[in-house]
């Protein structure tokens, strides 16, 4: 996020007020601490432009007041995907002009043109993860006065489902306990395609922690948070099965454990990467979701993502996909990965830059839809995949005819496809030839097997 300038300005602006303060606190060391340092400077902004009682460590009620309806207005947004709004949207959730004017640090007018006649206010908040933040307060606060019409309305759609590892608990039972709603939220926003609720849930996890809610001073009420039911949490974080959902929404349940300040997983990884004798040690799930996101942020590419090498379950393998992004060669032979999987694998061969250079996908049966996405990848100019190795896939006519627009795009990098054991028949071998007879393909090396003697010959 340090890439990000609207980021560096919020960090900059807490760190100068913590600085100049004649007791200096300790200094933010997740998100959460750092967006609830920065909502408290702009109160005392505020205050100093405004005038107004100032307390220390605790909010007026009108100012509670009004942060709860910019927080309504924040989730409710981000619910369905909005990030900018209309005044008829704040009168909805209780506000006025004037009063969203006094926080422009966090919420602020822009002008949008509506027609060629017409000119239309339009408000948002200073950066999305400013809205995510509000939202993630105003949830946390319909949680602590157990307002169930809010958390039900949130958490509906919600369905058991046989693969998730938690079956009975999303039905219409009311929520239990604080450990039933983080999880809840979890899983809704694992479901999510695009991601939109991934740091909302962070802030929410990172919200449980009395330090935290104290930070806030006393916008949030306080919860008697036991250490009990705070490792309750970190536990379901740990042992979250998220096989159906995208290796990139699992990494944010690292990302959650980081917010409530547990170290745990991210120092025992930190040993492993240091450690001489990888294969012996055993990893679970979150470490790998940890490891994923380790390897993929490193400003080293990784020579070889082989996921065979790796001591842990099937689950922990298809967390470490995301790693692909930031490899040369990645081995996912037999692997038994979902089109989520897939997706993950051609964003990496289409980012810029892009360091896949050689793949390996043997083994993997009932790859049709796969094999279609990876080359529409290939043809993406960012791509510089040099070796594509698919071994004993069934390939089918389709993913051939597939395989043979990728040869001929311009440019085509592929120089070594390796297609043995694949039984291709008569249709899908002269959909090959063709491609191989185009001049634009630079195939250097076919590989395959008696059985396509036509190809052979080509």
């Amino acid at each position: 996020m340090c890439l990000i300038p609207v980021f560096c300005w919020i960090t900059a602006i807490v760190l100068e007020d913590m600085m100049t303060r004649d007791q200096r606190g300790e200094l933010p060391k997740t998100l959460t601490d750092l967006y609830s340092h920065f909502l408290r400077v702009q109160i005392k902004r505020k205050k100093q432009k405004y005038g107004g009682k100032q307390r220390p460590g605790k909010l007026t009620e009108a100012d509670k007041e009004l942060l709860l309806k910019l927080g309504r207005l924040a989730f409710e947004h981000l619910e369905k995907g909005n990030i900018m709004f209309y005044s008829e949207d704040l009168e909805r959730c209780g506000l006025d002009v004037s009063e969203v004017s006094v926080y422009s640090g966090v919420c602020t007018e822009i002008f949008k043109r509506e027609s060629v006649i017409f000119q239309k206010s339009v408000y948002c908040f200073v950066h999305l993860s400013v809205q995510e933040f509000l939202a993630a307060v105003y949830m946390f606060h319909r949680y602590t006065r157990k307002d169930t019409v809010v958390i039900n309305q949130f958490l509906e759609y919600l369905k058991p489902n046989p693969f998730s590892g938690f079956v009975g608990l999303f039905n219409n039972d009311p929520v239990t306990s604080l450990d039933d709603f983080l999880r809840r939220a979890l899983m809704k926003s694992l479901k999510s395609e695009n991601g939109h609720l991934d740091l909302f849930v962070r802030f929410l996890h990172g919200l449980s922690l009395e330090s935290n809610q104290r930070i806030l001073g006393g916008l949030l009420d306080q919860m008697d948070s036991h250490p009990e039911t705070i490792q309750k949490v970190l536990n379901n974080l740990k042992e979250v099965n998220s096989g159906e959902f995208s290796p990139d929404r699992s990494i944010n349940i690292f990302h959650c454990l980081m917010e409530m300040k547990d170290q745990s997983v991210h120092q025992e990884i930190q040993e492993f990467l240091k450690s001489e004798k990888k294969s012996e040690r055993e990893l679970s799930a979150i470490h790998c979701s940890a490891l994923a996101y380790l390897l993929q942020m490193s400003e080293e590419v990784l020579d070889e993502l082989n996921l065979r090498q790796y001591n842990t379950s099937d689950e922990g393998r298809r967390r470490l996909i995301p790693a692909v992004r930031n490899c040369r060669k990645a081995e996912l032979s037999d692997s038994f990965l979902s089109m989520s999987h897939w997706e993950v694998v051609a964003s990496a061969m289409t980012s810029n830059p892009s360091h896949l250079r050689e793949l390996s996908l043997s083994w993997n049966e009932n790859l049709a839809d796969a094999v279609k996405l990876l080359s529409s990848a290939m043809m993406h100019p960012n791509c510089r995949l040099e070796t594509l190795r698919l071994s004993d896939c069934w390939l089918s006519e389709i993913s051939c005819d597939s395989l043979a627009s990728a040869l001929r795009s311009n440019p085509s990098h592929l120089r070594v496809l390796e297609l043995s054991y694949n039984k291709l028949k008569d249709p899908a071998v002269k959909l090959l030839c063709g491609a191989l007879q185009d001049p634009l393909c630079k195939l250097e090396t076919l590989r395959s097997v008696r059985d396509d003697p036509v190809l052979s010959q080509v």
